[in-house]
C-alpha cells in the first residue's frame, strides 16, 4: 500500500511539473538529492560502522552479557509472559542496548527477529501479545545515550557541535520510554479489567 501510495504521489507531483512549467526544477531537485543521499549515506556509514565495531568488541569482551544480565531483572518485570532463558528475551536485550547506543538500523533486524520469537511464544497468533506490545513501546520509545545516527547526520553537514545533541536527546528519551510504559501499563490494566 505505501508503495502504491510513493507511486501515485511522484505521478501527480511530475504531471503538476509538466502543467506548471516546472519540470526542470523538478529534474534539478532529483539529481540534488541523489547527491545529497549519497554525501549522507557516507557520512552515516562511517560512524556506524565506528559504533558496531564497538559494539562488536563489547560483545567478544562479554561486556553486553553482562549488561543484559545487569537488565534482565528490569526486563522479567516489563516482559512477565517471557521466560528468562526464551531467545525473545536474549533479542530484545540485544535490541534494546543497540537502540541505547544510538544504532537504530542495527537494532531493526533483533527487533524484528525478537518481533518473530514474541509471536511463536504466542503461538504463532495474528494478534499482538502483552509482550509483543509492550516490546514495541519500549522500542519505539527506546532511551538512547548516545545519538548515533543524528551525531553522524550533524557530522556530515558540518554542525559546529554535533554531539550538542546528547543531554538533550538523553531527556527527552528518558520522558518518553517513561510516558510509553505508563500508556502500555494504563491500557493493559484498563483491557484487563473489561475482562479482555
Amino acid at each position: 500500500m505505501v508503495n502504491i501510495i510513493w507511486v501515485a504521489l511522484t505521478v501527480i507531483g511530475i504531471v503538476f511539473a509538466l502543467f506548471n512549467g516546472t519540470i526542470d526544477q523538478v529534474n534539478e531537485a532529483v539529481f540534488k538529492g541523489g547527491k545529497d543521499a549519497v554525501t549522507l549515506s557516507f557520512g552515516l556509514i562511517s560512524v556506524l560502522v565506528f559504533w558496531l565495531g564497538l559494539m562488536k568488541i563489547a560483545e567478544k569482551a562479554g561486556l553486553l552479557e553482562k549488561l543484559s544480565r545487569m537488565c534482565k531483572p528490569v526486563a522479567s518485570k516489563l516482559f512477565p509472559e517471557v521466560p528468562a532463558d526464551h531467545p525473545a528475551m536474549g533479542y530484545i536485550m540485544s535490541n534494546t542496548i543497540a537502540n541505547v547506543f544510538g544504532l537504530g538500523n542495527a537494532a531493526t533486524p533483533l527487533g524484528i527477529k525478537a518481533m518473530e520469537e514474541l509471536k511463536n511464544l504466542n503461538g504463532g497468533k495474528n494478534s499482538a501479545s502483552r509482550s509483543m506490545i509492550t516490546f514495541l513501546a519500549v522500542n519505539t520509545s527506546s532511551i538512547t545515550l548516545i545519538p548515533t545516527t543524528v551525531i553522524a547526520v550533524r557530522m556530515t553537514y558540518h554542525s559546529a557541535s554535533p554531539t550538542e545533541i546528547v543531554a538533550p536527546t538523553l531527556i527527552a528519551t528518558i520522558i518518553s520510554g517513561i510516558g510509553a510504559l505508563f500508556i502500555d501499563r494504563y491500557f493493559y490494566r484498563r483491557r484487563k479489567k473489561r475482562g479482555g
